[in-house]
């Protein structure tokens, strides 16, 4: 029997996959087609292109369609196409990085300067900051794992979970990432928290609910229920890191934590880390991150320097030190990142998503529910086209 749009388009990703360990997030599609895959001699780049452009021809304007034209450009990468950086970029994720002008992150310092006053550097003065209210690593574990109940409990607000969901944590070490969301199928997650770089209590409110609910966890599970089980969507049962899919993914997961801690359940889910021994002034915490945001842009100019520019990874570190106001350590995680193959231009989904998830919310938990059960499509994100044009 010929194999549906679907299934040719699950079997394109899991392809992909055989090449660069990471590439597919998550399958739990049928078990026979993976079977497939793993038996069969894998297919050269080349082959996954012209699969892709035969696809892309018969499919119509719509989500599918998306993520296609992302395994497609990210096949033409291993495929050894030339490309720029940021033409890479936008042809994975639908959304076209450009330089921020250096004038937004020396507004967002002058706003630091203000709520973080007292001697030494701002770069000082912020990483003192957050050492105030470090989450000792033996302590993550439990600490993460209890933030999870409560985010969970809030989340029950916002959207019915799947009869049976749930999510383990663990700890580990050597990634180039801080924390991941491994999800399972048959709505279960595991999140593993790397304990290499310290966590201030803030930044572990932020990726729990970020990894977990309302987040990654939240997202996959439902649409596991609702589109891959319900409606018989079954490109939904695969996750492909180079596609527009992960841009909104991680919007809806940036978006999150504030959702919550912005509002009545801040409280409760910041008495978790003082019960973990932690003082966490959270309205001041919260001032602090979101004068902050505009840094993290600093990491986007980053990988174009890197990537498109040429400049020397030591010019790069110290790019991300002076403007992210990192300590060295972090700068070097950031690098790490930038150069690792299924995250080199990975960067642009959590920033750019950001901005587009949290314009089409607009504080509103039921526009954040759709995001969660839905398949939206960058382009179905109208309003935060003019939040973004100066970014891409």
């Amino acid at each position: 029997m010929d194999e549906t749009v679907a299934e040719r388009y699950l079997r394109l990703g899991l392809e992909l996959g055989q090449h660069v360990d990471g590439v597919v997030d998550a399958y739990f599609g049928p078990a026979e087609l993976a079977e497939s895959v793993a038996a069969a001699q894998p297919r050269e780049p080349r082959e996954l292109v012209t699969a892709s452009d035969t696809l892309l021809d018969e499919l119509d304007d719509g989500w599918l369609r998306d993520q296609v034209v992302g395994l497609r450009t990210y096949s033409g990468v291993l495929a050894d196409e030339r490309r720029s950086y940021a033409d890479e970029t936008e042809g994975c994720y639908g959304a076209r990085p450009t330089h921020t002008d250096e004038a937004v992150f020396v507004a967002a310092h002058e706003r630091l300067e203000e709520l973080l006053p007292g001697s030494g550097s701002l770069a000082e003065r912020y990483e003192g900051w957050r050492a105030s209210m470090r989450v000792p690593a033996e302590e993550v574990e439990r600490t993460v794992s209890a933030v999870v109940q409560e985010a969970r409990r809030w989340t029950r607000d916002i959207l019915e979970l799947p009869e049976g969901e749930g999510v383990v944590v663990e700890t580990v070490h050597d990634e180039p990432w801080l924390a991941f969301c491994h999800y399972l199928g048959d709505f279960r997650s595991r999140i593993a928290v790397n304990v290499d770089l310290p966590l201030s209590a803030i930044e572990l409110l932020h990726l729990t609910m970020h990894e977990t609910y309302p987040g990654h966890h939240a997202e996959r599970c439902s649409k596991e229920e609702r589109l891959v089980r319900r409606r018989g969507l079954l490109e939904e049962a695969i996750v492909l890191v180079p596609t527009p899919q992960s841009l909104v993914t991680e919007g809806i997961a940036e978006v999150a934590p504030s959702l919550l801690l912005e509002g009545g359940a801040g409280a409760a889910i910041a008495a978790v880390v003082h019960d973990a021994g932690v003082e966490l002034d959270l309205d001041h915490a919260l001032a602090v991150e979101r004068a902050a945001e505009p840094c993290g842009w600093a990491a986007l100019n980053a990988a174009l320097l890197l990537h498109d520019a040429g400049a020397s990874e030591h010019d790069v570190l110290a790019y991300v030190e002076r403007w992210g106001l990192v300590t060295p350590e972090r700068a070097a995680h950031v690098i790490r990142f930038l150069e690792e193959p299924t995250s080199r231009t990975y960067v642009v989904t959590y920033l750019a998503g950001r901005e587009l998830c949290r314009a089409y919310v607009g504080g509103e938990p039921e526009r954040f529910r759709h995001l969660l059960t839905e398949q939206v499509r960058v382009r179905d994100l109208p309003e935060a086209h003019h939040a973004t044009t100066r970014l891409l």
